[in-house]
């Protein structure tokens, strides 16, 4: 299993602050999981996504496996 962190705004859209998804898991595959809104959401360009605790530059390229980490991270705002 792959578990999902969703943190900020999207957590809330998630109605939960994670999820497990069946590994292997690729970013297609991840939306496609994903309920129609959330999907849309965290296809936003602003998002950043982490594996393992480490940023990654392009989610097209995601690529998680068994026992994997993907955080997906909205844009901070407030001061």
């Amino acid at each position: 299993m792959v578990t999902i962190v969703f943190l900020g705004k999207l957590a809330d859209l998630a109605g939960a602050p994670s999820l497990q998804l069946s590994a292997p898991l690729d970013w297609a595959g991840l939306k496609a999981a994903l309920p129609s809104a959330l999907a849309e959401a965290v296809d936003d360009p602003r998002n950043r996504v982490a594996l393992n605790g480490a940023l990654i530059a392009d989610k097209a390229g995601l690529q998680a496996g068994e026992g994997d980490e993907i955080a997906l991270l909205p844009p901070v705002s407030g001061g």
